[in-house]
């Protein structure tokens, strides 16, 4: 697995775990334990990314949700799979807030369909998808003059 993208998974992860605890609990901690238990080995510049990801989507968690929330009318927040929950806050973290010359839109995009294929169910790479790329074409209206 790439380094990036297992930086991807440990911070999916660490973000499952927080979002399974009601929110609470020093996730900081959960970010060190998770890079230890999954990450040993990780080069210092993607155990960055793992915390850059993690506290990223913690800053910005509810203009994220609400994101979600008008991009999936059909889907209430909390009957969303919290893996599917948590994969959608990350990718959307990286698609609106993150570096697009470092990660470009499309890439943050892939990232998280292959996370929902490997960490949720069947049509959960579809959905994820079906998302994303709502948000991904609304930003390109918005930044097409």
């Amino acid at each position: 697995m790439a380094s990036r993208h297992l930086a991807r998974s440990i911070a999916m992860q660490t973000l499952y775990e927080w979002d399974f605890t009601g929110m609470k609990g020093d996730i900081q901690k959960l970010i060190e334990k998770n890079i230890n238990e999954f990450g040993p080995g990780l080069e210092d510049v993607n155990k960055d990314f793992i915390r850059t990801l993690t506290n990223g989507v913690l800053k910005h968690h509810n203009s994220i949700d609400q994101i979600i929330t008008k991009a999936a009318p059909e889907w209430p927040l909390e009957q969303i799979t919290m893996v599917d929950r948590n994969v959608l806050r990350l990718g959307l973290f990286e698609l609106l807030y993150g570096n697009r010359e470092e990660v470009p839109p499309k890439v943050a995009i892939n990232e998280a369909i292959e996370l929902a294929k490997n960490f949720s169910g069947e049509s959960s790479g579809k959905f994820v998808n079906g998302v994303l790329g709502t948000v991904f074409r609304e930003l390109e209206e918005q930044e097409t003059p």
